[in-house]
């Protein structure tokens, strides 16, 4: 299996504050691997830096064997590695179209951003639904499938996803993480930071531990979850 992303030694600091203290992992083509860990432990931190949102006070991030360490974030997008922000972050003035057609803005293929959109519509049909209507009036679900589907127009050979579940309803987690495996299934590789530690093991191949800014933690979903520390660190025992 050959790494898509490898991340070496990624140290971020705010201001005094080191939020990342060195951490190096890779994600494999094809997989979804899952970053868990508690509030402030430096998920959305990894993410941020790794898509060059955020400046890294060192470390090199490589991607397709390509070193993107020093790649202003606009053109990281251009790479095919590409980020669902936490709290969705779509256009709320803009409709549902107009969202997914901005995903695409980097992309010249007519004719394969018209397929592309019709793929997110058979992946969400509430999108389709609500084609013309504002994005800021959907519910917070269809919000979430949004953001994923503008994402997937950008054509994603990595997708960096920052808390899908967040705020939503346990049958709405239950479909955006089963819409998840379906994306990871048609070819993209994922990388997911998430606060409910047991849908992201339950999903993943495998898992890093991140606490307070350092990888304690790494291995299978499958033996993860069986963990008896991790469990009762982040599964509710």
């Amino acid at each position: 299996m050959s790494s898509l992303l490898n991340v070496e030694n990624l140290t971020v600091h705010y201001g005094a504050i080191q939020a990342l203290k060195g951490i190096s992992f890779s994600v494999n083509e094809g997989e979804v691997i899952t970053l868990i860990g508690s509030n402030g432990a430096g998920k959305t931190t990894t993410l941020h830096a790794i898509s060059n949102i955020i400046k890294k006070t060192a470390g090199k991030v490589t991607f397709q064997d390509t070193d993107i360490t020093s790649v202003p974030a606009d053109a990281i997008v251009k790479t095919g590695l590409i980020q669902v922000p936490e709290g969705r972050r779509i256009f709320s003035n803009l409709t549902v179209r107009e969202n997914l057609e901005m995903g695409a803005y980097t992309r010249k293929d007519k004719p394969g951003i018209k397929a592309d959109m019709e793929n997110v519509f058979e992946l969400f049909p509430r999108l389709k639904e609500r084609i013309k209507q504002l994005a800021g009036t959907l519910s917070g679900g269809e919000q979430q499938m949004l953001a994923m589907g503008r994402a997937l127009m950008a054509k994603p050979k990595l997708l960096l996803l920052d808390e899908p579940s967040m705020g939503l309803a346990p049958i709405l987690v239950d479909e955006i993480f089963s819409i998840i495996q379906k994306i990871n299934k048609d070819g993209t590789t994922i990388l997911l930071v998430e606060q409910n530690a047991f849908k992201a093991l339950s999903i993943a191949d495998r898992a890093y531990i991140l606490e307070t800014g350092n990888i304690v933690k790494t291995g299978k979903a499958s033996d993860l979850i069986s963990d008896d520390s991790v469990r009762s660190a982040y599964l509710g025992g």
